[in-house]
């Protein structure tokens, strides 16, 4: 996946200036930066979602799935059920093949019969992957997937997005959370104002931390991050 110089605006608010990266099959991209910063409104734009001003936004190598932060989930249906929903309403010609194919692969495949309401936030949020898995998309985009889950939780659903990462998908999320960002993602895109500041593997956002924030470099990283931010006029 790529974007080139992708500008976004809200009235006079330009949201995206000019954010250009590019991702390839099996990586695992993290876009990070404080509220405001446009993580959101790039995914979306990503996902065809919202509608770009200026630049391109290109995918060569298939589908793209799009998981919101909210999950689209009928909370009084089954998993199963809401499975074989959005199966139909994507037009697959065996709905019930592929979702079979989901709970297995997200490994939900016990909990079928369930009604939604009554699972924990990581399942849910799993049935929500599945969901935008069910196109077999070569890039899967995640909206802060982990807000709201426990410790455990968490774990499990990286577990499986790396799992997903491995077999040849595009992960790109987005997060708050920078220890999150750095253990997860093999790569970083730090916007902040809607600018493009840093794109590169996590122990180069290190390096650059303690060159322009030197004062910060031996406190913890998120907020020696924070200084970074500062001083690049954020």
């Amino acid at each position: 996946m790529r974007a080139e110089n992708v500008v976004k605006r809200f009235g006079e608010r330009e949201a995206l200036r000019g954010v250009s990266f590019e991702a390839a099959a099996g990586d695992r991209v993290a876009v990070i930066g404080p509220n405001g910063a446009g993580k959101t409104t790039l995914l979306s734009i990503l996902a065809g979602i919202s509608k770009l001003d200026e630049g391109a936004v290109s995918s060569t190598s298939g589908e793209v799935g799009w998981v919101p932060q909210q999950a689209a989930l009928y909370r009084r249906l089954t998993v199963e059920e809401n499975l074989l929903l959005f199966a139909r309403l994507e037009g697959h010609e065996d709905p019930r093949a592929s979702a079979a194919e989901m709970l297995e692969l997200t490994g939900l495949r016990e909990r079928r019969g369930e009604i939604v309401a009554r699972l924990s936030g990581g399942n849910q949020q799993r049935i929500n992957i599945a969901i935008g898995l069910l196109s077999r998309p070569a890039v899967l985009l995640l909206d802060e997937p982990s807000v709201g889950l426990d410790p455990r939780q968490r774990s499990r659903l990286w577990e499986f997005v790396s799992a997903l990462a491995d077999r040849g998908t595009t992960v790109i999320f987005s997060t708050h959370d920078i220890q999150e960002a750095e253990r997860y993602g093999g790569r970083l895109l730090v916007l902040a104002d809607g600018e493009a500041l840093f794109d590169g593997p996590p122990v180069k956002l290190r390096e650059a931390v303690r060159r322009e924030a030197p004062e910060a470099a031996d406190r913890d990283f998120e907020t020696a991050f924070v200084a970074y931010l500062h001083h690049r006029g954020h």
